[in-house]
Order: structure tokens, then C-alpha cells, then sequence
């Protein structure tokens, strides 16, 4: 039973190994013992107005346990103290770690490796050294459980989310001895509180648990905490949600926001004040989505739509929480040599063919073998869409090796041939070299096909993006609502030879793994940028050209994807941007030259928050028609060629069009869910070959 108001603590020796006491027996801890000293009435004066004088020297006396003192438990702990709480039992058998630093308030280069429950118990009393705290540090076990809830007005839970067994033990017990309790999650940007009062629907009527196993009763307690799930619309990384490991994101704002709505959830249980929405009613706030909802589940989890609910939450995580597909996990290097490439193989290629192989020679030369994909890449017209992917990662190399101290150089082996494009690079220590604040974004850069908002440029961002290019290049933008319409018929134009000729659709069908959602050498289904439905019909047709003739003849085939993957992309963009050299490209070192000016652009963009898509297919196919080379066998597609190269000279000139090195759109918007990955250092690596003189 809850104690009454009357019964104190007083620091005594504890009874059992896995408590201590708060303050120490020291005379100086217990001077300050009793609420009636100055110290208290003048540290918590100003809540005095929303709460009574007499309702303060109340809180003095109350009682409250708190299981786990990480991101929410730590943050009730202290927003309680500061209300003016007495006494605490908390519980936690973990140490500070830096993977703690976003969220949890105990968590400091100072405290690492420290119990978590001395680090807040500390910061309590350094807050009100009046309080009585019995320590826990062992957690809360079946064991000492009893001892924890001893005398306890309420319980506030901290526990960790998968902390499951031992949550529904707390709840259980917490309704036999009759002592209200709450649950608030931190969810997103946002908490969803419940709370169980004595006499009413207790936490297992509500969840329904009994009898489920480990994965069914994670699924019941997140969908039964927040039903009106305002936090699943902006989950912009799915692969964070890592149950198996029992891991998961979180934001300080939310844990914040969850002891806020605790500790007033406290405040008028503890002086009856006011109505407390209890079960199977719940509070979900979402600060990102400005919206509130009290939801009601009358029976809890066995309400109809809940019910519901369960069954798709389990469709969607049960495969997580059995073999959940993960990014491959990163090697840590200990060479510098090693640790350069490991972030350069990140540069962009098309289809992410990834056209180099690296050659280490020493701790300060690496052979970069290039080659292209002009034989069977109908896109990679005289090598082009390779060299610039070879002049980026060149780029790349010299933004990583910054971040070492080094200085790079790099020299094109003329007597090799141009399809085989090699380059000696050196590194050399260079104490002037500082690094390139690009080079964090060298990993976090990659393609949105999907729509993005129509969110102008600021001035700022567009000089950003600007000087990026350097001297020899300049950057055209199309801005307004009307230019994008241009653009978008362009592309939407121009996808009608992508998507009918047979050259094409033969390299469709290399580069796309399907029922991916990262790829290390191709393009996963998933970021190609279609509805399910849509991306199954496309599955369905490229299992052969004659079904995909088919179905572009007889059943409209080209029309819906060009409005899913360009018309309605260039429209919902910030802006389409044209990357022209200062003079027409000549040869392969023009292209290296642009692709090193593309990389920079592209890293500045995403160091602006901007998401980038290449729309290189209208540059290419007008190439093509300009130079009279019959890149398919389909008289039509020869015609749109032609077509395009009118439009796109309509729409920024015959000289930018010859000028134009790389075309693309970018925009503000929900960042890319799915991505291409790169192949592991160890697989581009080849045998060093001994040059002459070695």
C-alpha cells in the first residue's frame, strides 16, 4: 500500500546489498533533512501559484519510484526533484556511455563508465540535498521488486522499451498494492503517456501480453502505446529501428517532452487535482507534427482496431525482429592509406557501376585502374558518364586525404588506353592542409528520385552551391514554377526512349536488384522511386524485352512510370541545375575535370540539407542525335532523339547545351529511405603489380 503522508525516511543502513541509501549519515547531509529549512522553500518558491504553498510542503513528502535513469527515467528524476518531490526509489544497473550523449541527461565525457543511478542520484541532491533517494543499482529485479515499490506514492517507468518481462512484473505488482503508475514514450518528437490508476484497467488488461511471445508482445506494447501513431510519418531512416539488437532512435525534445507530461501527470495524481485521463485513454503530443490526440482503446488491445493494428505491426516487423536486412557494417581501418579509400569509395557513379579498382604501392601511392562501360551501357556514350564518375572520385580522394593532413596529386597515364583510363595519386603529409568540412558529407550524399517540395533557394544556398564548381565551371538554375514545367516535359519527353528501346532495357535489368533496399554494386528496387504496385508491374515486365514491348504497346506502359519517375519529380523541386564548362568538353581529361566540379556541388548540397537527382538521359540522347550516331536499332527512339536535342536547346540554348557537362534537380524534402551502397575496400582493391625500377 502507498504510504501515508505523515511517514518519513531517514538514512539508515540498507538491509539489502543491491540499496544505498541518499544522503550519507554525515551531520552536514542531515541538516538538510527536513522541508522546513530555507533551502527548500527558496529553491522551489517559484512554483508557488501553479501549486499552493501548502501542496508544495505536500510534494515535500511524497514518494516516487523510478525505474531506469537514461533518456526518460534520468529527466523524470530531475524534472521531479525540481517540482519539489521528497524521496525517490530509482533503479538502474547500467553505466553512462558516449552512445548516451543525445538524449540521456546524465551523460557526459565525465560520467562515462559511471552507474548511471549514482550519476542522477548525485545531480538530484545536487539540486536538493533535502532528498531521501534509495538507490537501486542492481535494477529492478523479481527479486528486490517488493522493496522497490515499498511506501512508494507512484511509480514512474523509465524503463528501457524492450525491458518487457520485467515492466508487465512492475505494472502487475504496482495494481495489487494499488499505486498509480505512468508510461510516457518518447517517440519521435513526441510522447505518448499512459497511466494506470488503482481500480481501473490495469497495464496487462490493456496490453494483453499473457501468453504472447518476446516479438508479439514488443508489437502490442508500441502499438498499444501510441494509437494514433503521429510519429510514423516522419521516420526518414526505417534501418535505425534495429529490434533485433534492441536498438532504436530517439531524440532528447522527445524525453524532455515524456518528463513534462509525467511530472504533471504526477503533480495532480499526488494532490488529486484535477481529472487524470488514465486507461484506456492515452495523451499523444507530436511537437514535428503540431497535433495532440487523447485516443480511447476501450478493451486495449483487443479493441477492433487494434486488433487491426497488431496484425499489420507484426507484418511490417516481424521479419526485422527475425533477420532484419541491415547496412553492411563498416571496417575500421588502421591505415591512412586504407582509411582514405575506405571514404573515397564512396564517390557517385552511374547505376553505381563503380568504375575503378584501386592499386596500393605504398603508404603515399595508389594506382586508381578506371574503365568504362561504353560496350553494353547505352547511357555511357564514348566513355563520358564514366570519366566524370573517375574525376569525382579523384575529388574524393583529396577531400578524404585532407582530413588525414595530406596533399594529393594525381597523374592520367597517357600510353594506357582511353577506355582504361589509370591514375598514379600520391598523398603527402602537408602540415598547411586542413580539412575539407565536405569530407563528413563524403558517405550521407546519395540519390532522391522520389518528389521533394517546391521550397525555393535562399540566396545563401545558391552562392553555396555555386562556388562550389570553381573557376572553370558555371551553374545555370531553373527556378520558377514554369521553368520546372519545361523541364519536367523534357524528362518526360525524353523517358520515352528510356523506357522503349531494347538497349536500355538491357541495362535496366543489370543494374536493378530487386526486393533490396541497399545495394553494394546496383540500384535496390526500393530506391527507384515507384509505388509497390507500380515497382511489382515493372518487376513483372522486365522478366523478358517481349513482355515489355507488350505491355509499352497494349497497356500504356510508359505513361505512368514517366509521370512517377520524371514528370512529377521535375515539378516538385527547388530548382533543375545545368553544370557547364567554360568551353565545350574535348576529351576525357574535361570530363575528370567536371566530374571533380560535380562532386564538390553535389557534397555542398547535402551539407545544405538538399537532396540531389541526376537527369542526365536528355543530355545524352541529344548527344547522340547532334553527332548522328544510331544508338538504337528503333527508327522512332532515333527521332525523339533528335526531338530532345530541339527542346533542350530551346530551353537553355545551343551554346549551354554544348557546354552542359551534367544536368540534375535538387530540393528540399524527406531524405532517400534507400540507397546504393558500394562494394567493400577489400573487393576493389587488385594485386599490386612491381612497376620497373621497383
Amino acid at each position: 500500500m502507498p504510504r501515508s503522508s505523515e511517514q518519513t525516511l531517514t538514512p539508515s543502513a540498507p538491509e539489502h546489498a543491491d540499496e544505498t541509501l541518499s544522503p550519507t549519515d554525515s551531520d552536514a547531509a542531515r541538516s538538510y533533512t527536513h522541508p522546513d529549512k530555507p533551502h527548500y522553500d527558496e529553491a522551489f518558491a517559484r512554483n508557488i501559484g501553479w501549486v499552493t504553498a501548502a501542496e508544495q510542503r505536500v510534494l515535500a513528502t511524497k514518494r516516487i519510484a523510478i525505474a531506469g535513469m537514461g533518456g526518460v527515467g534520468g529527466a523524470h528524476l530531475l524534472t521531479l526533484t525540481r517540482l519539489g518531490i521528497g524521496q525517490f526509489h530509482i533503479a538502474d544497473f547500467d553505466a553512462f556511455d558516449i552512445v548516451n550523449f543525445n538524449r540521456q541527461v546524465g551523460a557526459s565525457h565525465s560520467t562515462v563508465g559511471k552507474p548511471k543511478v549514482d550519476v542522477m542520484a548525485d545531480m538530484a541532491l545536487d539540486i536538493n540535498p533535502d532528498l531521501k533517494i534509495k538507490r537501486f543499482p542492481t535494477g529492478v529485479t523479481e527479486q528486490n521488486l517488493d522493496r522497490f515499490l515499498e511506501g512508494v506514492d507512484l511509480f514512474v517507468d523509465g524503463l528501457d522499451f524492450f525491458a518487457i518481462d520485467i515492466r508487465r512484473k512492475v505494472f502487475a505488482r504496482c495494481a495489487q498494492l494499488r499505486i498509480p503508475a505512468i508510461t510516457a514514450a518518447p517517440l519521435g518528437m513526441g510522447c505518448a503517456a499512459l497511466t494506470f490508476l488503482p481500480g481501473q484497467m490495469t497495464f496487462e488488461q490493456y496490453f494483453r501480453m499473457e501468453g504472447k511471445s518476446t516479438t508479439e508482445q514488443l508489437v502490442r506494447f508500441l502499438v498499444g502505446l501510441a494509437p494514433a501513431r503521429l510519429h510514423s510519418a516522419y521516420l526518414v531512416d526505417p534501418t535505425a529501428v534495429d529490434l533485433v539488437n534492441h536498438k532504436g532512435p530517439s531524440t532528447p525534445m522527445a524525453c524532455m517532452m515524456c518528463a513534462g507530461v509525467a511530472a504533471t501527470r504526477a503533480t495532480k495524481i499526488l494532490l488529486k487535482r484535477g481529472k487524470v485521463v488514465a486507461a484506456p485513454r492515452g495523451v499523444h503530443f507530436d511537437a514535428f507534427e503540431n497535433r495532440t490526440v487523447i485516443t480511447y482503446r476501450p478493451f486495449g488491445n483487443r479493441n477492433p482496431l487494434q486488433w487491426l493494428s497488431i496484425r499489420v505491426a507484426k507484418r511490417i516487423f516481424a521479419g526485422k525482429l527475425e533477420q532484419p536486412e541491415t547496412r553492411r557494417p563498416e571496417t575500421k581501418y588502421t591505415s591512412v592509406m586504407d582509411r582514405v579509400l575506405d571514404l573515397a569509395r564512396w564517390a557517385p557513379s552511374g547505376d553505381n557501376t563503380q568504375p575503378w579498382r584501386f592499386e596500393v604501392k605504398s603508404d603515399q601511392h595508389v594506382v586508381v585502374h578506371g574503365h568504362d562501360t561504353r560496350d553494353h551501357c547505352v547511357y555511357d556514350l564514348d566513355g563520358r558518364a564514366s570519366q566524370i564518375s573517375l574525376g569525382a572520385l579523384l575529388e574524393t580522394i583529396k577531400i578524404a586525404a585532407s582530413t588525414q593532413g595530406l596533399g594529393t596529386g594525381a597523374v592520367r597515364r597517357l600510353d594506357k588506353p582511353v577506355n582504361e583510363p589509370t591514375f598514379d595519386v600520391s598523398l603527402t603529409p602537408e602540415p598547411a592542409v586542413k580539412p575539407d568540412p565536405l569530407a563528413a558529407f563524403i558517405p550521407l550524399r546519395c540519390t532522391q528520385r522520389r518528389p521533394l517540395t517546391a521550397t525555393p533557394l535562399e540566396n545563401t544556398e545558391r552562392n553555396r552551391m555555386t562556388q562550389a564548381v570553381g573557376q572553370n565551371f558555371e551553374v545555370r538554375f531553373l527556378e520558377s514554377p514554369a521553368q520546372r514545367r519545361k523541364v519536367a516535359r523534357l524528362l518526360f519527353h525524353s523517358a520515352h526512349i528510356r523506357l522503349t528501346i531494347e538497349e536500355a532495357y538491357r541495362v535496366h535489368k543489370h543494374v536493378i536488384e530487386w526486393g533490396k533496399t541497399f545495394s553494394d554494386d546496383r540500384i535496390p528496387d526500393q530506391a527507384v522511386g515507384l509505388s509497390p504496385f507500380m515497382l511489382a508491374m515493372m518487376k513483372s515486365a522486365m522478366t523478358s524485352w517481349g513482355k515489355v514491348r507488350f505491355m509499352n504497346r497494349f497497356m500504356m506502359g510508359t505513361f505512368l512510370p514517366r509521370i512517377a519517375l520524371d514528370y512529377r519529380p521535375g515539378v516538385n523541386c527547388a530548382a533543375h541545375f545545368f553544370l557547364l564548362a567554360k568551353s565545350p568538353p574535348e576529351g576525357i581529361d574535361d570530363q575528370v575535370l567536371a566530374g571533380r566540379a560535380l562532386q564538390r556541388f553535389w557534397l555542398t548540397t547535402t551539407s545544405l540539407n538538399l537532396h540531389l537527382q541526376p537527369e542526365m538521359t536528355p543530355l545524352i540522347f541529344s548527344r547522340y542525335a547532334v553527332e548522328n550516331l544510331p544508338f538504337t536499332k528503333d527508327a522512332r527512339a532515333l527521332r525523339r532523339a533528335g526531338d530532345v536535342r530541339k527542346k533542350l536547346n530551346r530551353l537553355i540554348g545551343q551554346d549551354a547545351v554544348d557546354r552542359c557537362v551534367f544536368m540534375g534537380r535538387v530540393g528540399f524534402g524527406t531524405p532517400a529511405t534507400s540507397r546504393s551502397l558500394r562494394l567493400p575496400l577489400e573487393r576493389l582493391r587488385v594485386k599490386h603489380e612491381p612497376t620497373p625500377g621497383e
